[in-house]
């Protein structure tokens, strides 16, 4: 969000209203953050009905910790964290270990060079389809595609976040882009 300062001003006014409890201001804030933050969850989740159900936990959450928001950085951008967070929470309570892959993937630079070709045709697919392939993604291989490709989180950072190795990491990158442009290919465009 891309906030005038006259924004910024009426944000904070209805961020106060909502730690004071006002339940009017909690439903303005839920209307005006929810349409941006079920797409951050569905990028998450294998359907709308889940994205749903994540959204609304992560804005209990929200509510939960807005007296703890400072106003230091985007509003926004601390609520997609909260959403996105919720997310993860999500597969970890459905998944045991939805991290951590069967085998270990050796990932260099072959694979590598592989993939470039995915990051060319993925541009050319409408994002209606896209979507529905990383939605198709196991858990493990959609949490790190969407952190890596969509968050632009390192992969030590998603290491650090998810627990498991930087090598888990790539691994779980590499075969995520390699199953969605089998999949891609298989049912939405022929990317040969």
């Amino acid at each position: 969000m891309n906030e005038t300062k006259v924004e910024q001003d009426q944000l904070k006014k209805l961020i106060q209203r909502c730690v004071k409890q006002e339940r009017a201001a909690q439903k303005e804030l839920f209307e005006l953050f929810y349409g941006k933050m079920l797409g951050v969850c569905m990028r998450y989740t294998k359907d709308n009905d889940r994205a749903q159900e994540v959204v609304q936990e992560g804005f209990i959450k929200v509510f939960d910790k807005l007296g703890e928001f400072d106003f230091s950085g985007s509003f926004e951008g601390w609520v997609r964290r909260i959403m996105m967070n919720s997310s993860i929470d999500a597969i970890r309570k459905r998944n045991r270990q939805p991290f951590v892959t069967d085998e270990e993937y050796v990932f260099n630079e072959h694979s590598a060079n592989q993939n470039h070709d995915f990051d060319e045709d993925i541009t050319s697919v409408k994002a209606s389809h896209a979507m529905k392939a990383v939605q198709q993604l196991s858990p493990a291989y959609r949490t790190v595609f969407n952190l890596y490709v969509i968050e632009n989180y390192s992969h030590k950072e998603i290491a650090d976040f998810l627990n498991i190795s930087e090598g888990t990491s790539k691994s779980n990158l590499a075969k995520a882009k390699i199953n969605l442009r089998k999949m891609l290919k298989d049912k939405f465009v022929n990317l040969d």
